[in-house]
């Protein structure tokens, strides 16, 4: 189990042994999380890193919190999984032509991941793009997320430069790839609106369109 970055370490079994009324009885995962998805995808989401008591306690990424509850019901609508929820892992949840994962794989606090922390868990990214051999579009939530998958990119042997600035529905070429932008579907963002399913919405109809 990766002890990389102790701040994270700390503060994903603090999470994990001081739930919210909500959650409590529940057992937590409290450990690095990988990704999820179909292992033939074309499509991969990054996100920031996984939520205190949704990722860090369910196990899956995007799985047991409201931006998920955004997230997947958008992958729904664009046909990328069979169910527009994602509440545990034994829910039944299978993902079509797509892959979800993050950056940074521990539960920061404050839900803000350090610079170096992301770099020290970066190769894990690396990785998972090899592994998805048909992967065509990465779709980056948030502009964290969007700086880890240019530096992926970097190591992948695609550096992008000058660097691309995000934005909603920014795009970038890199070799192979088409990495797409979007605002992250955190409360902050889609409570005042910044962010709307619309606009969400067509950031999946990019990426279907690359994939034809």
């Amino acid at each position: 189990m990766c002890t990389r970055c102790p701040r994270l370490v700390e503060w994903r079994k603090e999470a994990a042994a001081h739930p919210p009324a909500r959650h409590r009885g529940e057992e937590y995962w409290a450990r690095p999380l990988p990704g999820f998805g179909d292992a033939r995808a074309r499509m991969m989401v990054v996100g920031l890193a996984p939520a205190a008591h949704g990722g860090n306690r369910t196990g899956r990424i995007f799985t047991g919190d409201r931006s998920g509850d955004w997230l997947f019901r958008a992958l729904h609508r664009a046909g990328f999984c069979n169910q527009p929820t994602s509440l545990h892992v034994a829910d039944g949840l299978k993902m079509r032509d797509a892959y979800v994962t993050a950056v940074v794989r521990c539960a920061p606090p404050a839900n803000k991941p350090l610079p170096d922390e992301r770099d020290r868990c970066i190769g894990y990214l690396v990785r998972e793009m090899a592994a998805l051999g048909g992967l065509q579009v990465i779709v980056a939530l948030g502009s964290f997320a969007w700086d880890g998958a240019l530096k992926a990119l970097a190591a992948s042997g695609f550096p992008i430069k000058p660097k691309p600035r995000f934005g909603h529905a920014a795009t970038a070429e890199a070799g192979p790839y088409l990495l797409v932008g979007s605002f992250h579907p955190s409360q902050q963002n889609t409570f005042t609106g910044k962010l709307t399913e619309e606009m969400l919405d067509s950031v999946f109809v990019l990426a279907r369109e690359r994939l034809g």
